[in-house]
């Protein structure tokens, strides 16, 4: 498949700020349990959910120039019986309004105590939030796993590795974060990241060994319907382009397509944990911050190889550009 950077920049962007905000609410659960020591300051809280909402609103953004006709942009929520692509238009901005409220309840005190720690109102948004959130995750990966044709993507693993690369570059950016808002919880929220970045590497390590191993259901031969044995496409037939060529190659040599999934998987995991507990030990705010800088370059990568590893079955017919 030919990735479309718009929807690498929506599934990126959303992921951090899903994942940013489940570190924010596990933070105030464990506070309220007494399991971890803060300040209480319910600013903490609110300019949190404020910047996930950034990363939420960001992608939304990015996902409109994915778009032929934006104007019709919400014919897309149409197909919501039947559509997990309508069902994240919907779950998407239904998740802002509920980080809104909850970033609320702790602005204007609504839970009626000093403490932005306490229980409540921001408790019961919080947990509508999450559930939203988690939902959200599962749209997302099924858009791409309910798709039985592209073996690559067809399987449980997207939808796990949606989730864990997710949570992963959220509790990254939490660290950094948390480090001129919340000292305290610069070491719980860097622990959580390096465990969830390591579960993330055996997730998706998973899914490269299982789509290299994969046999394509079809060849040349049922593709074109020329039964003989020796059938080779010398060209396509036409002396340009078309949409086929255009949206369903990625047009990377095989040196370039094999140097992007060693860059995603050296950027996205060894990397990032090495800051992570280097700016825990250290407490160095350029570690931290380089930790999520460089992690969410690598999710890019991951995210173009993602698509462009999908080998749609009509590349068996199309196999000659020129």
């Amino acid at each position: 498949m030919n990735p479309a950077f718009s929807v690498i920049f929506l599934t990126t962007l959303i992921g951090v700020g899903q994942g940013f905000f489940i570190s924010l609410y596990a933070a105030q659960l464990l506070a309220q349990a007494d399991i971890v020591a803060v300040s209480g300051n319910p600013g903490f809280y609110a300019a949190g959910s404020a910047v996930a909402l950034l990363f939420l609103l960001a992608g939304l953004v990015a996902s409109f120039f994915h778009l032929g006709h934006p104007e019709r942009a919400w014919r897309a929520a149409a197909m919501w019986r039947t559509s997990w692509l309508s069902r994240e238009v919907i779950v998407l901005p239904a998740l802002m309004l509920m980080i809104a409220v909850y970033a609320a309840t702790h602005l204007v005190g609504a839970d009626g105590a000093d403490s932005g720690s306490a229980g409540g109102a921001s408790i019961v948004a919080g947990a509508i939030a999450l559930l939203l959130s988690l939902l959200l995750f599962v749209c997302t990966g099924m858009i791409y796993a309910c798709i039985r044709f592209l073996q690559e993507w067809a399987s449980p693993l997207t939808l796990m590795n949606y989730f864990l690369l997710g949570t992963a570059s959220g509790f990254t950016f939490a660290s950094a974060f948390a480090y001129f808002t919340e000292p305290a919880l610069v070491g719980m929220f860097a622990a959580a990241a390096i465990v969830l970045t390591l579960a993330a590497f055996a997730s998706r390590a998973a899914s490269l060994v299982r789509n290299a191993r994969i046999k394509p259901k079809s060849n040349l031969q049922s593709a074109t319907g020329i039964r003989h044995p020796r059938a080779v496409q010398k060209a396509q037939g036409a002396m340009g382009g078309s949409f086929n060529t255009r949206h369903f190659f990625h047009g990377a040599s095989p040196s370039l397509y094999r140097s992007i999934k060693w860059f995603f998987l050296v950027l996205v995991f060894p990397v990032p944990i090495a800051l992570l507990g280097g700016g825990a030990l250290t407490d160095s705010a350029a570690l931290l911050v380089a930790a999520f800088v460089l992690q969410y370059l690598g999710l890019i990568a991951e995210r173009w190889f993602f698509f462009a590893q999908a080998n749609h079955p009509q590349n068996l017919y199309y196999q000659s550009i020129s």
